[in-house]
């Protein structure tokens, strides 16, 4: 037999799931804790409040680096189908932090993640003086798809498949290798 998880984690995954189904509005401590069989008040001491426990469960799990690897041709397509592919998770984080973006630190984190997890990496691996400002202009391509596919609902968008990864990907890699 397996001991259950601690209340820590079992809060996360919890707030997590209620989270993504709500919103952040919607969703109670007293509901979250209630789904992790643990008491209200542990949401306060292990996160701070329940936004501590939004933040923490809901962090951007999109991880740029492995596109990174590959020779920067092709970098551009390679980052529309990974944001394309891993739809369900990338959806849910995105739509709830968007959606809470003007609760407390949730916009300050939201710019951090932008920084640290999209502008950062693909930053580091441009050549140029100006890669930083080509990778905030990649980062604003991308979430420009992201808001189409998933704020709009862009069914025809979405349903592209290999011409959206094709032509979308060919616009982003001009940001990233610019004629010279």
């Amino acid at each position: 037999m397996t001991a259950p998880a601690p209340a820590r984690e079992r809060l996360r995954e919890a707030g997590r799931r209620i989270f993504l189904e709500r919103g952040f509005a919607r969703a109670s401590v007293r509901d979250i804790a209630a789904a992790a069989q643990a008491d209200p008040a542990l949401v306060i001491r292990y996160f701070g409040s329940k936004e501590g426990l939004f933040l923490d469960a809901l962090r951007v799990e999109f991880e740029l680096s492995p596109l990174l690897e590959g020779p920067v041709e092709g970098l551009g397509a390679r980052i529309v189908e990974a944001v394309l592919a891993d739809e369900d998770d990338i959806r849910g984080v995105f739509l709830a932090l968007i959606r809470a973006s003007e609760v407390g630190d949730v916009s300050s984190r939201l710019r951090a993640a932008h920084e640290e997890t999209f502008v950062a990496p693909l930053r580091a691996r441009l050549d140029g003086p100006d890669a930083d400002l080509r990778a905030r202009m990649a980062a604003a391509l991308v979430g420009g798809l992201l808001y189409s596919a998933w704020i709009v609902g862009d069914e025809p968008l979405r349903a592209g498949g290999d011409l959206v990864v094709r032509e979308y990907g060919a616009a982003l890699q001009r940001l990233l290798t610019p004629p010279r």
